[in-house]
């Protein structure tokens, strides 16, 4: 019989069983349909952050009661960070805490009503509450930390185990989850802010808010039968946020002077509703109307006028370019209007007011006369007579002007400028140190509010003043929503020398100026 050669043989087997070849290159096709890394690392982190999302979502809640409340403490996912204290159905009280990736959010669940009667009925508790409530928050956060671990591990190792099927890929994904989870931690403990609490900012619905409204026994009874006015909307925020003033906040004295600042009511008749139930709610001792109180300034608008005689409390006024000689000359008639004009200085309720009023006229805002130069110098004229009450002894506390072009030059001259014109608010430092404060439209920019797909949204300003060095010491900037809204938002400021271990703030120089005072 014939012997096979060895070769012979090896060939042969080798295309009878192919898995007995050699190892080939593969085609270029072959290779690109392997997963490449970065798909594989997108791919993980997506697993990750999903899976630490439903873990925090599902079992990261921490149940915790904070002195007489009852409250549920949960991290969210969050660009900015911060904490959220949800108190439904009043509304939200949020804080610039820090900022990470995580959100506190706080749920007010329940007020429970044995520890709430316990300090009805014993008062002395009440000065005891910040400390019980400090190691009460403490608790709650210790207990959030280690749920929190605990859910985003799980979620990312159980998203892990069913996406790729290998314990080893799960176990990875969850170790990342836990490692974002404690850097997220590292940011927000290096940049926590503790003095966030200080300038709340309170959100909410607040209409139906009766627990800070009358008798506290009363609530369950009376929750429903409280009217959704404007006017209420507006007293039971301003109560609301009385009650969380508790806050380590500026808390003003009984002989603090409160001024009321408004502006730009632009005929809104629901204004005077407003401005009268913050009088009312706030203790105003003066309001401050810093123009554009009319539309188009014809004689036919001054009975829009006449509530501001029923408001209790003197009305300092200048005029707008909305508002004409006619309009002014009607309110110089009123008892208690003040109005200031070309520099006009008067005390009223402890403080010294100087103003003046708007030098254009115009109803029709394709129309502008003078432009800025002519505001520059009605300023300049307002900034003359602040030199002559200096050097009579007598300087002013607070300057007024509608444009402000018009306030910015007096600074230097006076601690505090008010105005508005624009419709928004907002405070400045000018370069000489005055405070330039400038408020939104409290009329809801008046017919305007029309023309823009969201409706402009009423503000006015609170502004806390020493009684004895007359400085501002903090302000609450009120914001309700718009024609056919229904919210509500007010954030508590503090000037630089009230915030926490500030030394004071000495007094600006006198601005230089090239005129000289007579």
């Amino acid at each position: 019989m014939a012997r096979v050669p060895v070769a012979a043989l090896s060939t042969l087997l080798n295309r009878i069983h192919p898995r007995n070849r050699p190892a080939r290159p593969l085609p270029d096709l072959e290779l690109a349909t392997r997963p490449r890394p970065w798909l594989r690392a997108l791919g993980l982190t997506t697993v990750v952050l999903v899976g630490a999302w439903l873990g925090l979502l599902i079992v990261g809640n921490v149940r915790a009661p904070v002195g007489p409340m009852d409250t549920t403490m949960a991290l969210r996912p969050s660009l900015t960070g911060g904490t959220k204290i949800n108190v439904s159905p009043l509304g939200a009280l949020t804080l610039d805490s820090h900022v990470a990736p995580v959100r506190l959010d706080v749920n007010v669940d329940q007020l429970d009503p044995l520890r709430a009667q316990a300090l009805v009925d014993h008062p002395e508790r009440i000065s005891g509450i910040q400390d019980e409530v400090a190691r009460d928050v403490e608790h709650g956060t210790l207990d959030l930390a280690v749920r929190s671990g605990v859910a985003v591990v799980s979620g990312a190792t159980a998203l892990g185990l069913a996406v790729y099927r290998r314990p080893r890929r799960a176990l990875a994904a969850g170790g990342l989850a836990l490692a974002l989870l404690a850097a997220s931690g590292a940011s927000a403990y290096a940049t926590w802010n503790p003095k966030s609490v200080l300038e709340p900012r309170f959100s909410g619905l607040l209409s139906s808010a009766p627990s800070v409204v009358g008798n506290a026994r009363s609530i369950v009874t009376e929750f429903d039968v409280y009217q959704k006015e404007l006017a209420r909307l507006v007293t039971n925020v301003t109560k609301l946020y009385d009650v969380t003033s508790t806050l380590p906040a500026y808390r003003p004295d009984p002989s603090t002077i409160r001024v009321l600042h408004v502006s730009d009511i632009h005929l809104n008749p629901a204004s005077w509703k407003i401005v009268g139930s913050l009088v009312e709610q706030y203790k105003v001792d003066v309001i401050v109307d810093s123009g554009d109180t009319m539309d188009h300034g014809a004689a036919a608008e001054n009975g829009f006028l006449d509530p501001v005689r029923d408001l209790g409390v003197p009305y300092v006024w200048v005029r707008g370019n909305h508002d004409s000689r006619t309009t002014q000359r009607y309110l110089e008639r009123m008892e208690n209007v003040h109005v200031l004009d070309d520099g006009r200085a008067e005390t009223v309720a402890g403080l010294r007011f100087a103003g003046m009023g708007d030098p254009q006229f115009t109803p029709d805002r394709s129309v502008v006369p003078g432009g800025d130069a002519s505001e520059r110098l009605a300023g300049d004229r307002l900034a003359s007579a602040l030199r002559d009450q200096r050097a009579a002894g007598t300087p002013v506390d607070v300057a007024v002007a509608h444009e402000p072009s018009a306030a910015r030059e007096t600074d230097g001259l006076v601690p505090l400028a008010l105005c508005g014109h624009l419709h928004h608010e907002g405070t400045e430092m000018l370069p000489f140190g005055t405070r330039l404060r400038m408020e939104g439209s409290t009329g809801g920019s008046g017919l305007r509010a029309v023309e823009r797909k969201y409706p402009a949204p009423i503000e006015a300003s609170i502004l806390y003043f020493d009684r004895d060095s007359r400085r501002l010491q903090a302000w609450d900037a009120i914001r309700l929503g718009g024609l056919g809204l229904t919210t509500a938002e007010v954030s508590r400021h503090l000037a630089e020398e009230n915030q926490p271990g500030a030394a004071g703030v000495s007094p600006s120089p006198p601005r230089a100026s090239s005129s000289t005072s007579p």
